[in-house]
């Protein structure tokens, strides 16, 4: 049974900020792709110092927003397959593409869960699919078999 606790103090038993809030996403849709976003978050996503249900509110605030970005990555992905690429990594490829901690230097502050996912909803919204082609995907390690 879990005590009155700030989410921190649990940092033990839930291993990673991350997990909790792909955990939450998962309660929400049984599919959801985490293991595409899990890299980007363990390094944005931090324990709340924050009683357990406040925090609760907050990654469930959290997870919505994840999810809501997700629905935009899978419009593009799908756009990616209409023009006939085809490969089992399309989603990841485009969420490296969109990754705001990609190229950040080692020695800049942190970015926080939210300016990250905000970051990555405004650069998916300018990821234009019409511009990826097959060679960019083959760069990724993702190109489709012949």
């Amino acid at each position: 049974m879990l005590d009155d606790g700030d989410e921190e103090s649990y940092a033990l038993e839930f291993e990673e900020a991350a997990l909790v809030t792909l955990g939450l996403c998962y309660l929400e849709q049984g599919r959801f792709s985490g293991g595409a976003y899990h890299p980007i978050l363990r390094r944005a996503d931090r324990f709340l110092r924050k009683p357990l249900q406040a925090a609760l509110e907050i990654r469930r605030e959290r997870s919505k927003m994840l999810m809501d970005l997700d629905k935009t990555i899978c419009e593009r992905v799908d756009a990616l397959k209409e023009r006939g690429l085809t490969s089992p990594y399309l989603k990841s490829f485009v969420v490296a593409r969109i990754n705001p901690i990609r190229f950040r230097p080692k020695d800049a502050a942190p970015l926080s869960y939210n300016e990250v996912v905000e970051r990555m909803t405004k650069a998916v919204e300018r990821f234009n699919p019409e511009k990826i082609r097959m060679e960019d995907l083959a760069k990724s390690g993702g190109a489709p078999e012949e």
